[in-house]
């Protein structure tokens, strides 16, 4: 399921046109998806190659617009929820969530000939959805040792041999390429919530989710900003170097 309105701006920090991270475990403080912060570390603020970027202007002006909404919107209705819902509980909200996008790392797993990964996910979903209440605690990954096989439509288009195409940035979603955007039909396509709830409770629902998430990484986000000389050649950069690194794996 892709990103929508309102808690859906941490989308802009990192790439969250494709998968997102899962949490392993009832103790772990966030998701690790589609792009976390974490990995920011791994990256150097210098490329090789100057980046085909042939919409740049646009790009920063909607990086600053979803900036905007960053700072005025989404971070104080995000710090007044983690305020009130306590981390632990906002933990478990998130793996839920995750839980309930089994389909789309199953489907891609098994797309790219990932088999071992397709049966970890099925067993995981099995496990977490019973034993686990829902996909509120992992008990697949705690005491199983099943880990999360990461996989989305963007990294199936690119085994497939698509390109990246060129970097994009979004109204609220943030940044993505062509080929990642291209990969938001299929997602929204077999989610189950398109099939099982209206439009709006769909929305609502995904707007919960990235709510949810950003609580716990808002953070982060603001440290990148402000350890970075041009934060948006800096995300940008960092988003193809993850995408990439995905890809290989």
């Amino acid at each position: 399921m892709r990103r929508w309105p309102l808690p859906c701006a941490l989308a802009l920090a990192v790439g969250c046109a494709t998968a997102r991270p899962v949490p392993k475990g009832p103790e772990t403080r966030a998701p690790s998806g589609d792009a976390t912060f974490d990995e920011f570390e791994e990256f150097s603020q210098e490329t090789k190659e100057r980046p085909f970027d042939p919409l740049i202007g646009y790009n920063r002006f909607m990086f600053k617009v979803n900036d905007k909404f960053m700072l005025y919107v989404a971070k104080p209705l995000a710090k007044g929820y983690g305020f009130i819902v306590p981390e632990p509980a906002r933990v478990a909200v998130d793996r839920a969530y995750s839980n309930l996008y089994f389909p789309v790392r199953f489907i891609n797993c098994t797309m790219q000939a990932k088999l071992k990964g397709s049966a970890t996910e099925l067993g995981r979903f099995v496990v977490n959805s019973t034993v686990g209440i829902g996909g509120l605690f992992d008990p697949a990954g705690r005491w199983l040792g099943w880990e999360p096989c990461e996989e989305d439509f963007g990294q199936t288009l690119a085994a497939y041999g698509m390109g990246e195409g060129f970097p994009l940035v979004l109204p609220i979603l943030g940044p993505t390429n062509l080929r990642d955007g291209a990969a938001m039909a299929p997602r929204f396509l077999v989610n189950p919530l398109t099939y099982l709830a209206g439009f709006e409770t769909n929305l609502a629902v995904t707007a919960g989710e990235r709510f949810n998430y950003l609580s716990l990484h808002i953070e982060e986000y603001e440290s990148i900003k402000r350890d970075a000389l041009d934060p948006y050649t800096f995300i940008r950069d960092a988003y193809k170097q993850n995408r990439e690194k995905k890809i290989k794996e």
